[in-house]
């Protein structure tokens, strides 16, 4: 089979991975189905970040220490964290959105481009206009705002709303407002940079798994 049906089997698989995770988050966070599997799912993407974590310890005797403390951690908090459910899928979609748009975020200060530019100059290699230069800026911008607005827009939720609204908010919709955000900036970067000045799809999403890892560059 072509490499590219293959990766588009891929695509796929990984949309309805997260749609059916969503829809089950959703279904947990409003009261439905069984706590323990209700918390093991809300657990399941934290103790994956931790795994990624523990992993990148060399010493294996440290690394096995950490995982014992994990695993010893959450056996402590089960029972709080099966009679907590909305509040664990609460910190999850908090914690996910604070760190991206700092992720962003950080980068609009100091000395560095700005994140959205250095993925720019990936897809460039290392050459963009002044133009693309300030329009990546203020990509980076918009997304650092989407992700803190969107935290700020949960927590009030949480807080003063119903938990079947945070939820679907929180659940269901989190993923078609990203979605909506590429879709809006495709169209603004249509109306305003020229075709020699715009990547492909694919040519940015390879440039950006470059870039969240390149260090951080004076212009």
């Amino acid at each position: 089979m072509p490499s590219h049906p293959v990766q588009l089997l891929r695509a796929l698989a990984v949309v309805l991975l997260f749609a059916a995770w969503a829809v089950a988050a959703h279904y947990g966070s409003a009261g439905g189905g069984q706590p323990d599997i209700n918390a093991a799912l809300g657990t399941l993407p934290l103790a994956f970040v931790a795994g990624l974590l523990l992993w990148r310890i060399a010493n294996r005797w440290l690394r096995a220490t950490g995982v014992i403390a994990v695993a010893a951690l959450l056996a402590w908090l089960w029972p709080q964290l099966r009679e907590n459910v909305p509040l664990l899928y609460y910190i999850q979609h908090l914690g996910t959105h604070l760190a991206l748009g700092t992720l962003f975020g950080r980068t609009l200060f100091g000395p560095g481009e700005a994140l959205i530019t250095r993925i720019a100059r990936n897809v460039f290699k290392g050459t963009i206009s002044e133009r693309k230069a300030r329009y990546t800026r203020q990509v980076t911008i918009a997304w650092t705002a989407f992700f803190f607005g969107n935290a700020l827009l949960s927590t009030a939720l949480f807080l003063f709303a119903p938990a079947e609204v945070w939820s679907v908010h929180a659940n269901l919709l989190t993923g078609p407002l990203i979605g909506l955000m590429f879709i809006a900036e495709h169209l603004v970067r249509l109306r305003v940079l020229p075709p020699e000045e715009r990547p492909s799809f694919i040519a940015a999403i390879r440039a950006y798994r470059a870039g969240v890892n390149q260090p951080e560059q004076s212009p």
